[in-house]
């Protein structure tokens, strides 16, 4: 009878792997994976400020239907301004001219 019941037990009272073991693997690597990709691009397209705690990085972005978005971090803080087109009222103060060259670029005139 001690015969029959022998391919119940392992030699040494293992009970065998778990199966699920594998995929939780393959999720811990696949985490690793993503994580690696993001600071990689990060690296590769010079934003490695925007993980820094004490920059400050200002970025203009222009959406698909022609919106602008101006992000602004200062430390840990990040804002978002969406830029409007509409003319605006309000009291102020003149701080200076911008004129624009023909390559393009702005200059800022403080008066």
């Amino acid at each position: 009878m001690r015969y029959l019941n022998k391919h119940r037990y392992s030699r040494h009272g293992e009970h065998g792997e778990d199966p699920l073991s594998g995929v939780a693997n393959l999720f811990d690597a696949s985490i690793v994976f993503i994580v690696a990709m993001m600071l990689a691009l990060f690296s590769a397209w010079n934003m490695m400020d925007l993980l820094d705690p004490n920059s400050e990085v200002t970025i203009a972005k222009k959406t698909a239907d022609g919106r602008v978005e101006v992000l602004t971090k200062k430390g840990a803080e990040i804002k978002v301004s969406k830029v409007s087109d509409k003319p605006l009222s309000g009291s102020g103060k003149r701080l200076g001219t911008a004129y624009q060259l023909p390559d393009g670029k702005v200059i800022y005139v403080p008066e």
